[in-house]
């Protein structure tokens, strides 16, 4: 009898975590409306101190203490990226249905505008793409 009382509440715990998960999003081109990544291909990266983390000269002037919020996302390499397999360090990401510039890569490193640095970066800018619940 306790066996089946607990079996039913992991049922009911597993339940609760599948309606607080959050919609599935994927990103599509602008352009062609090619799907180009989802949200499983996202690199995470913690915020950095905005304008704090730039060089002097590409600092605006902006004294705000909240860090802007990230206008690119950065994912994991993908079979569509031609330049990354072609084996270039740096580059441009072009959609492949279009051509049409979505973002760039650097094995090295990119700083995101949040003033954060990713490594190796693989950034699409979201003005882009377009953001839809899948």
């Amino acid at each position: 009898m306790s066996t089946q009382l607990a079996s039913r509440m992991e049922v009911s715990n597993h339940a609760d975590e599948e309606t607080e998960v959050k919609p599935q999003m994927i990103y599509r081109c602008k352009k062609c409306r090619r799907i180009v990544a989802s949200q499983d291909n996202i690199v995470s990266h913690e915020r950095g101190q905005g304008q704090k983390c730039f060089k002097w000269k590409k600092r605006t002037g902006d004294t705000t203490d909240q860090p802007p919020e990230c206008s690119s996302i950065f994912v994991e390499p993908m079979k569509w990226m031609q330049a990354v397999e072609e084996g270039n360090v740096e580059q441009k990401l072009q959609c492949i249905g279009c051509n049409a510039r979505l973002g760039s890569f650097n094995w090295a490193g990119m700083q995101c505008n949040c003033g954060a640095w990713v490594n190796p970066a693989f950034q699409l800018h979201k003005s882009r793409m377009d953001e839809c619940p899948f």
